[in-house]
């Protein structure tokens, strides 16, 4: 695993300080529980953040969680298409490249990429 990946180098770049060095047990079972493309994401996410200057949470545990829910959002996004945003990107109602028509709510047929 590469070091600044490993829960002490995110611990190092996030630099919790007063009540919130106390969450370290908790951030680092969170951690364990992501993949290491998840690990290299989040730290990837907060160096960038922190170079832009961007406010980052000053709870650890939130800083990181912060970061994985956004991408999940964004992934989430992003495996969904509106009946028509795939009608203006495909020009047909036919299932290509991965999507898949779905109608979850009997009332809005949407696409989703079963491919992602």
């Amino acid at each position: 695993m590469n070091e600044m990946h490993s829960f002490y180098g995110l611990w190092a770049l996030l630099k919790p300080e007063g009540e919130y060095k106390r969450r370290k047990g908790a951030c680092e079972r969170l951690w364990g529980n992501y993949d290491e493309e998840t690990r290299q994401y989040v730290y990837g996410a907060i160096t960038a953040a922190k170079e832009r200057g961007e406010w980052i949470n000053p709870n650890p545990y939130f800083a990181i969680e912060d970061v994985v829910i956004r991408a999940r959002e964004q992934n989430r996004q992003k495996q969904t298409l509106s009946y028509s945003e795939y009608y203006k990107r495909y020009g047909t109602t036919e299932e290509r490249e991965g999507w898949k028509m779905v109608n979850p709510t009997g009332n809005k047929v949407m696409y989703v990429n079963v491919e992602r």
